[in-house]
Protein backbone atom coordinates (compact mmCIF):
# COMPACT_ATOMS: atom_id res chain seq x y z
CA UNK A 1 0.00 0.00 0.00
CA UNK A 2 2.94 2.36 0.70
CA UNK A 3 4.02 2.02 -2.90
CA UNK A 4 0.63 2.61 -4.35
CA UNK A 5 -0.13 6.11 -2.05
CA UNK A 6 3.26 7.12 -2.63
CA UNK A 7 2.55 7.02 -6.46
CA UNK A 8 -1.11 8.65 -6.03
CA UNK A 9 0.68 11.31 -4.19
CA UNK A 10 3.53 11.92 -6.79
CA UNK A 11 1.15 12.02 -9.14
CA UNK A 12 -1.12 14.72 -7.85
CA UNK A 13 1.60 16.26 -6.34
CA UNK A 14 2.86 17.42 -9.57
CA UNK A 15 -0.54 18.03 -11.07
CA UNK A 16 -0.96 20.84 -8.84
CA UNK A 17 2.25 22.20 -9.30
CA UNK A 18 1.17 22.55 -12.93
CA UNK A 19 -2.22 23.60 -11.92
CA UNK A 20 -0.53 26.50 -9.84
CA UNK A 21 1.93 27.56 -12.39
CA UNK A 22 -0.38 27.59 -15.02
CA UNK A 23 -3.59 28.74 -13.00
CA UNK A 24 -1.99 31.08 -11.18
CA UNK A 25 0.22 33.33 -14.18
CA UNK A 26 -2.21 35.88 -13.49
CA UNK A 27 -0.26 36.41 -10.51
CA UNK A 28 2.88 37.72 -12.53
CA UNK A 29 0.86 41.12 -13.37
CA UNK A 30 0.22 41.22 -9.10
CA UNK A 31 2.55 42.79 -6.62
CA UNK A 32 5.65 40.21 -5.62
CA UNK A 33 3.73 39.54 -2.49
CA UNK A 34 0.62 38.47 -3.53
CA UNK A 35 2.33 35.86 -5.93
CA UNK A 36 4.23 34.92 -2.46
CA UNK A 37 0.67 34.31 -0.89
CA UNK A 38 -0.13 31.96 -3.95
CA UNK A 39 2.55 30.37 -3.32
CA UNK A 40 2.13 29.80 0.31
CA UNK A 41 -1.23 28.49 -0.47
CA UNK A 42 0.11 25.92 -2.94
CA UNK A 43 2.66 24.68 -0.08
CA UNK A 44 0.09 24.41 2.92
CA UNK A 45 -2.42 22.46 -0.10
CA UNK A 46 1.00 20.05 -1.01
CA UNK A 47 1.32 19.51 3.27
CA UNK A 48 -2.10 18.76 3.90
CA UNK A 49 -1.96 16.42 0.20
CA UNK A 50 1.24 14.35 1.49
CA UNK A 51 -0.86 14.19 5.17
CA UNK A 52 -4.22 12.69 3.64
CA UNK A 53 -2.80 10.49 0.73
CA UNK A 54 0.32 9.26 1.86
CA UNK A 55 -0.01 9.78 5.70
CA UNK A 56 3.03 11.67 5.91
CA UNK A 57 2.23 14.57 8.82
CA UNK A 58 4.41 17.59 9.69
CA UNK A 59 5.31 18.67 13.33
CA UNK A 60 7.50 22.24 14.12
CA UNK A 61 8.81 23.07 16.90
CA UNK A 62 10.72 25.96 17.71
CA UNK A 63 8.13 28.34 15.76
CA UNK A 64 8.72 30.64 18.76
CA UNK A 65 12.18 31.75 17.48
CA UNK A 66 10.79 32.44 13.91
CA UNK A 67 11.44 36.54 13.15
CA UNK A 68 8.78 38.77 11.90
CA UNK A 69 11.76 40.65 9.71
CA UNK A 70 14.69 39.89 7.92
CA UNK A 71 16.89 37.60 8.93
CA UNK A 72 19.09 34.22 8.13
CA UNK A 73 17.38 30.76 8.27
CA UNK A 74 19.48 28.20 7.68
CA UNK A 75 19.29 24.38 8.16
CA UNK A 76 19.44 20.69 7.36
CA UNK A 77 18.65 19.73 3.33
CA UNK A 78 17.79 16.39 3.39
CA UNK A 79 14.67 16.07 0.86
CA UNK A 80 12.51 18.60 -1.36
CA UNK A 81 9.70 18.30 1.14
CA UNK A 82 11.99 21.56 3.01
CA UNK A 83 12.00 23.66 0.14
CA UNK A 84 8.21 23.99 0.11
CA UNK A 85 7.02 23.06 3.84
CA UNK A 86 9.28 26.27 4.91
CA UNK A 87 7.31 28.33 3.05
CA UNK A 88 4.11 29.41 4.62
CA UNK A 89 5.92 29.15 8.34
CA UNK A 90 7.91 33.01 7.26
CA UNK A 91 6.23 36.01 6.68
CA UNK A 92 7.96 36.85 3.27
CA UNK A 93 10.59 33.53 2.34
CA UNK A 94 13.27 34.24 0.05
CA UNK A 95 15.30 31.47 -1.11
CA UNK A 96 18.87 30.65 -2.23
CA UNK A 97 18.16 28.40 -5.08
CA UNK A 98 20.10 26.67 -8.32
CA UNK A 99 20.40 29.09 -11.10
CA UNK A 100 19.37 25.43 -13.55
CA UNK A 101 16.33 26.33 -11.05
CA UNK A 102 15.32 29.64 -13.30
CA UNK A 103 16.01 27.65 -16.84
CA UNK A 104 12.67 25.78 -16.66
CA UNK A 105 9.86 27.55 -18.29
CA UNK A 106 6.76 28.54 -15.73
CA UNK A 107 8.70 27.35 -12.37
CA UNK A 108 12.08 29.71 -13.54
CA UNK A 109 9.83 32.90 -14.20
CA UNK A 110 7.77 32.52 -10.83
CA UNK A 111 10.89 32.37 -9.21
CA UNK A 112 11.46 35.55 -10.45
CA UNK A 113 8.73 36.76 -9.83
CA UNK A 114 9.35 35.65 -6.19
CA UNK A 115 12.38 37.64 -6.21
CA UNK A 116 14.50 34.40 -5.14
CA UNK A 117 18.32 34.06 -5.15
CA UNK A 118 19.66 32.21 -8.06
CA UNK A 119 23.13 30.86 -7.42
CA UNK A 120 25.41 29.81 -10.16
CA UNK A 121 27.87 27.32 -8.34
CA UNK A 122 30.12 26.58 -10.64
CA UNK A 123 31.08 30.28 -10.50
CA UNK A 124 32.58 30.07 -7.39
CA UNK A 125 34.09 33.77 -5.98
CA UNK A 126 31.52 35.67 -7.87
CA UNK A 127 28.57 33.97 -7.45
CA UNK A 128 29.42 33.94 -3.50
CA UNK A 129 29.44 37.86 -3.91
CA UNK A 130 26.21 37.90 -6.36
CA UNK A 131 24.61 35.99 -3.45
CA UNK A 132 25.77 38.73 -0.69
CA UNK A 133 24.63 41.24 -3.15
CA UNK A 134 21.14 40.05 -3.64
CA UNK A 135 20.54 39.02 0.03
CA UNK A 136 20.98 42.15 1.05
CA UNK A 137 18.68 43.98 -0.76
CA UNK A 138 15.87 41.28 0.38
CA UNK A 139 17.18 41.53 4.23
CA UNK A 140 16.45 45.29 3.29
CA UNK A 141 12.98 44.38 2.42
CA UNK A 142 12.55 42.54 5.87
CA UNK A 143 12.52 39.64 3.78
CA UNK A 144 14.18 35.69 5.63
CA UNK A 145 16.74 34.33 3.00
CA UNK A 146 16.61 30.65 3.71
CA UNK A 147 19.73 28.55 2.45
CA UNK A 148 20.47 25.04 3.17
CA UNK A 149 24.05 25.24 3.92
CA UNK A 150 25.09 22.31 2.32
CA UNK A 151 24.02 23.32 -1.26
CA UNK A 152 22.25 19.69 -2.01
CA UNK A 153 20.40 16.91 -0.44
CA UNK A 154 21.96 14.65 2.25
CA UNK A 155 20.81 11.38 2.87
CA UNK A 156 20.18 11.12 6.84
CA UNK A 157 23.47 8.73 7.44
CA UNK A 158 25.51 11.39 5.29
CA UNK A 159 28.57 12.76 6.97
CA UNK A 160 27.85 17.17 6.70
CA UNK A 161 29.53 18.92 3.88
CA UNK A 162 29.25 22.62 4.70
CA UNK A 163 29.83 25.24 2.19
CA UNK A 164 30.59 28.81 2.96
CA UNK A 165 27.49 30.96 1.83
CA UNK A 166 25.91 30.57 4.64
CA UNK A 167 28.88 32.17 6.45
CA UNK A 168 29.54 34.50 4.11
CA UNK A 169 25.44 35.83 4.24
CA UNK A 170 25.79 35.92 8.10
CA UNK A 171 29.35 38.11 8.45
CA UNK A 172 27.43 40.48 5.56
CA UNK A 173 24.00 40.95 6.42
CA UNK A 174 24.54 41.85 10.00
CA UNK A 175 20.87 39.74 11.26
CA UNK A 176 20.09 36.62 13.16
CA UNK A 177 20.78 33.31 11.95
CA UNK A 178 17.71 30.42 12.73
CA UNK A 179 19.34 27.48 12.40
CA UNK A 180 16.72 24.25 11.65
CA UNK A 181 17.41 20.54 11.79
CA UNK A 182 15.15 18.09 10.48
CA UNK A 183 13.96 14.71 9.82
CA UNK A 184 12.60 14.55 6.07
CA UNK A 185 14.73 12.31 4.49
CA UNK A 186 13.57 9.39 6.43
CA UNK A 187 10.07 9.86 5.07
CA UNK A 188 10.80 11.29 1.56
CA UNK A 189 14.51 9.91 0.60
CA UNK A 190 15.78 11.88 -2.00
CA UNK A 191 15.96 10.22 -5.92
CA UNK A 192 13.29 7.92 -4.57
CA UNK A 193 9.58 7.98 -5.15
CA UNK A 194 8.55 6.48 -1.61
CA UNK A 195 6.68 8.66 0.51
CA UNK A 196 6.71 7.16 3.94
CA UNK A 197 3.83 7.25 6.80
CA UNK A 198 4.96 9.07 9.98
CA UNK A 199 5.78 12.57 10.93
CA UNK A 200 8.43 15.01 9.73
CA UNK A 201 9.48 17.51 12.36
CA UNK A 202 11.45 20.63 11.63
CA UNK A 203 12.63 22.04 14.54
CA UNK A 204 13.95 25.70 14.37
CA UNK A 205 16.57 26.67 17.39
CA UNK A 206 17.30 29.53 19.53
CA UNK A 207 18.63 31.98 16.91
CA UNK A 208 22.19 32.48 16.55
CA UNK A 209 23.43 36.52 16.99
CA UNK A 210 24.85 38.60 14.89
CA UNK A 211 28.80 39.71 15.43
CA UNK A 212 30.46 36.50 15.80
CA UNK A 213 34.04 35.65 13.68
CA UNK A 214 33.05 33.64 10.81
CA UNK A 215 34.98 30.37 12.05
CA UNK A 216 32.92 30.62 15.18
CA UNK A 217 29.75 31.26 13.82
CA UNK A 218 30.16 28.35 11.04
CA UNK A 219 30.72 25.86 13.85
CA UNK A 220 28.35 26.56 15.60
CA UNK A 221 25.61 26.49 12.90
CA UNK A 222 27.11 23.22 11.73
CA UNK A 223 26.97 22.14 15.89
CA UNK A 224 23.67 22.88 16.24
CA UNK A 225 22.17 22.20 12.85
CA UNK A 226 23.61 18.41 13.20
CA UNK A 227 23.07 17.66 16.88
CA UNK A 228 19.31 18.50 16.19
CA UNK A 229 18.99 16.69 13.05
CA UNK A 230 20.54 13.16 14.76
CA UNK A 231 18.26 13.44 17.56
CA UNK A 232 15.30 13.85 14.99
CA UNK A 233 16.38 11.09 12.67
CA UNK A 234 16.66 9.05 15.29
CA UNK A 235 13.08 10.09 16.91
CA UNK A 236 11.65 9.40 13.16
CA UNK A 237 13.43 6.25 12.96
CA UNK A 238 11.44 4.81 16.36
CA UNK A 239 8.38 5.44 14.45
CA UNK A 240 9.05 2.85 12.21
Amino acid sequence: MTAVRSLVFNVVFYVNLVLFLVLGSWLFVCPRIWAIRGLQLWAKTSVWLLRVIAGTKMEVRGAEHLPAGGALIAGKHQSFWETFAILPLLPDPCMVLKRELTLIPLFGWFALKFRMISVERSAGTAALKKLVARAKEEVARGRQVVIMPEGTRKAPDDPPDYKPGAAALYGALDVPCVPFGLNAGVFWPRRKFLRLPGTIIIEFLPPIPPGLPRKQFQAELEQKIETSTRALVAEARKQN
